[in-house]
């Protein structure tokens, strides 16, 4: 007789990833508790030990999906490198890991749109934690005499706002468009010139 693997413990990182997919094959609106805890194997019981309400659980799929851009552009804003050229690849990166959401899994990305606007603490913390970013490479080049900013974080909002065309999805339809890159590096030119120090 083949031993049969033991079942995976329940993480909250399982019950997300299985949201997920649930939220991607039923859609915000018929996605429920229970169709979790039936892709799981386990009782809806066993779900809301994790998360204490439906809400909560939306909750935490999105601020897991806005994370992982955050995650990806923490390193540039980390870097120690020039911060002209970290500032120019910090937003193209955002603007791809938006776009590539987007255009990968258009399913999806509209189901997380519906979350997004359910879940404004979570959007709020995601455009701080990007403004955050957008600071310190600001007031690194401000230390360095590459940019002349006089207060980063000021300067870190206008130019999150700015590029706002390229990263709110509302505009994800314009991301497909041919001249979008060309748009978009004529802006992020436009932006590098007007920071930069004479």
């Amino acid at each position: 007789m083949a031993a049969t693997s033991p079942t995976p413990a329940l993480t909250a990182e399982r019950i997300l990833e299985a949201t997920e997919e649930v939220l991607r094959r039923h859609g915000p609106a018929k996605a429920t508790v229970v169709d979790v805890a039936r892709a799981l194997g386990v009782s809806h019981g066993s779900v809301y030990r994790h998360f204490r309400t439906k809400a909560a659980l939306r909750e935490a799929v999105t601020k897991r999906w806005l994370d992982r851009t955050s995650e990806q552009l923490c390193g540039i804003a980390a870097a120690d490198r020039d911060p002209g050229a970290r500032l120019r690849d910090w937003l193209w990166a955002l603007f791809d890991a938006k776009r590539r959401k987007a255009g990968d899994d258009p399913e999806l990305f509209a189901t997380y749109m519906v979350l997004v606007d359910e879940n404004g603490p979570a959007v709020t913390e995601h455009i701080d934690d990007l403004t955050g970013q957008l600071a310190r490479i600001l007031r690194d080049g401000a230390g360095t005499g590459v940019f002349t900013v006089s207060d980063p974080a000021a300067a870190a909002r206008v130019v999150f706002q700015a590029t706002g065309r390229f990263h709110d999805p509302g505009y994800a339809r314009d991301w497909m468009r041919p001249e979008a890159e060309a748009d978009f590096a004529a802006l992020a030119d436009l932006l590098l010139r007007g920071l930069s120090s004479p």
